[in-house]
């Protein structure tokens, strides 16, 4: 049985987990980033905790998701705003030189996107389009088994598609972008604007809405045609074989994908109409998919 070993950095924690080729987690260790104490610092804590696995020495390579854009081609991190002074670092040749192991890096998402597209719910799909709606609005293409990073690190992210542009620019996004409109922070924003402070988090909008709220009910059926322009857009440039959803906003789904769903088949040409949707399947993606990362980029070579 072939094992890789997935690193999950981000800027509160950081896990490591030894993980078999059919995404079993065999073994994990976690710890608190720190990541205030440099990269060196932080590079020797994940070489320890990963020393600290069973059997570590026998795995084919190792797979690093961090958040924020990557260069996949140089293993640095383009720019981040939870790893504070590791952008341009070559985090992953750090850790390559230590181990004389493969190791390869991409971001958070784009590794989750990897799990489902080759473990989880878009297994046996040429073209899967993962996208996660929580905090923020992120999307990772995976083309045969393999993430489409881009040039810049920026592939299948959708977070800055302008759904009116007559709306408020936020967040360094453009004006109307979807991110700042659908978003399980955009939710609970207008959730705000239109009951106060008792809106805590969108579960609570979704909530009001499941109760026959008619104010609750305007602003699902607004996000699910935000959202549903959104990935419109996307299928008419990607024509995936099929949507993988993740996130938090995910937990509310049935108060608002059948509404999403009809108004995506609304704007997309009609012979896309059957693009298939699916929730995410796996408990832990994130390293799960980090682990893939080996197994990926060394099949597809």
């Amino acid at each position: 049985m072939k094992t890789y070993i997935g690193v999950d950095l981000g800027g509160t924690n950081v896990r490591v987990a030894l993980v078999d080729e059919h995404g079993t987690v065999l073994q994990d260790k976690k710890e608190a980033s720190e990541v205030d104490k440099g990269v060196p610092y932080v590079i020797q804590k994940i070489i320890r905790l990963i020393e600290s696995l069973d059997n570590y020495e026998n795995a084919e390579g190792i797979g690093m998701g961090v958040p924020g854009p990557v260069d996949t081609v140089a293993g640095k991190i383009v720019v981040t705003n939870n790893l504070p002074g590791f952008a341009g670092e070559p985090l992953a040749q750090m850790i390559q030189d230590h181990f004389k192991k493969p190791t390869f890096m991409d971001n958070d998402v784009n590794v989750a996107g990897l799990g489902e597209a080759t473990l989880g719910a878009g297994k046996g799909k040429s073209i899967v389009y993962y996208i996660t709606v929580s905090t923020g609005i992120g999307g990772a293409l995976m083309i045969d088994g393999k993430v489409i990073a881009g040039k810049h690190g920026h592939a299948g992210e959708l977070c800055n598609i302008v759904v009116d542009r007559n709306r408020e620019a936020r967040n360094g996004l453009a004006a109307g972008a979807l991110e700042n409109e659908a978003s399980g922070t955009a939710i609970t924003r207008k959730g705000k604007e239109l009951f106060g402070d008792s809106i805590e988090h969108a579960g609570d909008v979704f909530q009001l809405a499941a109760d026959g709220n008619e104010q609750a009910l305007e602003l699902v059926d607004s996000v699910a045609y935000d959202l549903a322009q959104g990935f419109a857009a996307t299928a008419l440039v990607i024509d995936p074989d099929i949507f993988v959803l993740g996130g938090g906003v995910m937990k509310s789904k049935e108060i608002f994908f059948n509404r999403f769903h009809n108004y995506f088949k609304e704007l997309v040409f009609p012979g896309m109409r059957d693009i298939e949707f699916a929730y995410a399947q796996l408990d832990e993606p994130g390293i799960v998919g980090a682990a893939m990362l080996p197994l990926a980029y060394i099949k597809n070579k």
